[in-house]
């Protein structure tokens, strides 16, 4: 849902990634070898104690992928690939594209594609999980501007790097 993952997509790359999109995509695609099972706290390393309790309340998790997976045939699980003909059979609801200029919301039960939320947005937006929300032909819809009051030490807003567009979660 975007109210979970969007606030830590955001400061993973502000912070842990240090406004790194490649590394970003590297992490969480390209090294991986099926998918995630959960992201995990570990992702918000580098932000400021107070961010990392305002978006988890104090808690903290770690980062699970899906390589405990057993095949009914016994064959070796195959990397979880999420593309236009596999999206239906996988009973996913929500898609996140790492791009140029910020992360891609795509409600899977609504639209093909979705709108852009700029990597410089505050991850202390709280986000609507409504899916008719993300609509292609309107911006991202917060909820509310943010879930409290900016940590002082956030960084400035600076200009996206250039990277291959990638999907957080395959």
């Amino acid at each position: 849902m975007p109210s979970h993952h969007l606030p830590l997509l955001l400061a993973a790359y502000q912070y842990k990634f240090t406004r790194d999109v490649e590394a970003m995509c590297r992490h969480l695609i390209d090294n991986v070898a099926i998918g995630w099972d959960e992201l995990g706290t570990d992702l918000l390393d580098g932000a400021p104690p107070a961010l990392v309790t305002a978006l988890t309340g104090g808690k903290h998790w770690p980062s699970r992928t899906l390589d405990h997976l057993i095949s009914p045939d016994g064959s070796p699980p195959m990397r979880l690939t999420v593309t236009e003909s596999t999206v239906d059979e996988q009973d996913l609801q929500w898609g996140y594209v790492l791009g140029e200029e910020g992360i891609e919301v795509i409600s899977l039960l609504h639209e093909d594609n979705g709108p852009v939320v700029i990597w410089a947005t505050n991850p202390l937006t709280a986000f609507n999980d409504h899916p008719a929300a993300w609509t292609s032909l309107g911006p991202p819809p917060p909820v509310r501007a943010t879930r409290s009051t900016p940590p002082p030490n956030a960084p400035a807003a600076a200009p996206a790097k250039a990277g291959s567009p990638r999907a957080a979660r395959r």
